[in-house]
């Protein structure tokens, strides 16, 4: 079975510096990393990418250990994201399509085979900018150092505010950047008139035994001039390359058929450049064990959602 970053042990740390309670289990066919939720007066159990099963019968003792999970906390619904599309063939009764929390289709690059193999597979605009980026007074680094996580904050605050966008609270990537598995890239840029370096983009990853997730990012209006995002994405599939990494996946994109007005449309045209493959998960879904109070939670959401755009 392929665990995601997001099922591992690894990541039950990163949940339990952040305070949540968790529960992890391995059984016959199936692994889970289940987090205990509260909102709206009720609890639930949240599974990121989970659970990871081997089959349809590895997906049913999952559910069973989960329900018993799930009675023992008074959780009052089970929010599952299984990676294996055809597990939504088989979901029990009593389940209902959520929105979708992490990406339902995403793509990923296949970073086997020679470094000259996978150069092909990258744009070769890009690849023009990385190769040419210290004539432009472009440099990139790298920190595992929490408090460097406001190089990436004060990038994304000033993306949200022209976006209309939610982000991650400064504290909240902190944390993320103090595990293990995790790295910040920044790319910086020397005026050569003034001599004055600035920050003009910025991204976090995580890294597992096999892959490297690129989950966070952004730029600002120079970077955007100068291509940073492209080239700071050259630099991080081969620095994954070099690690000994087999894929690169880029976290999300928009499904096929989205209108050009998607929110991720121009991400996804961007990621697609790169020669890779799209990736299709199941979607998250609610197994509910009380319909009565799931039905008085979703009706105090909608009202604290209306209550917010007043």
């Amino acid at each position: 079975m392929n665990t995601p970053i997001t099922q591992s042990k690894a990541w039950q740390e990163l949940q339990n510096s952040l305070g949540e309670v968790s529960f992890r289990e391995e059984g016959d066919g199936y692994i889970y990393l289940a987090i205990l939720k509260e909102a709206k007066m009720v609890k639930y159990l949240y599974l990121p990418y989970g659970p990871v099963t081997k089959d349809r019968k590895g997906f049913e003792n999952a559910l069973k250990s989960l329900k018993g999970l799930a009675q023992r906390n008074d959780a009052i619904f089970i929010r599952i994201e299984p990676q294996d599309p055809e597990i939504a063939q088989c979901l029990p009764s009593g389940t209902v399509k959520s929105q979708d929390l992490n990406p339902k289709e995403t793509w990923v690059l296949d970073l086997k085979g020679t470094d000259e193999e996978l150069k092909r597979k990258l744009p070769s605009r890009l690849l023009r900018y990385y190769r040419n980026m210290e004539k432009n007074g472009i440099s990139i680094k790298t920190s595992n150092n929490p408090e460097d996580i406001k190089y990436l904050t004060k990038l994304q605050n000033t993306l949200a505010k022209e976006k209309g966008i939610n982000t991650f609270s400064e504290e909240y990537l902190k944390t993320e950047l103090a595990q293990p598995f995790s790295t910040l890239y920044y790319v910086k840029h020397k005026n050569q008139e003034t001599g004055k370096e600035d920050i003009v983009a910025a991204g976090l990853v995580f890294d597992d035994k096999t892959t490297r997730y690129n989950l966070q990012g952004a730029q600002n209006d120079t970077g955007r001039k100068l291509h940073a995002t492209g080239i700071l994405t050259i630099q991080l599939i081969l620095d994954a390359k070099d690690k000994g990494l087999e894929t690169f996946d880029f976290w999300g994109i928009a499904p096929d058929g989205a209108p050009k007005d998607h929110p991720w449309a121009g991400f996804t045209n961007f990621k697609k450049t790169f020669a890779g493959y799209e990736v299709q998960y199941a979607g998250t879904y609610d197994v509910i064990l009380d319909s009565t109070k799931y039905k008085l939670y979703q009706v105090l959401r909608k009202v604290n959602k209306w209550v917010r755009k007043i």
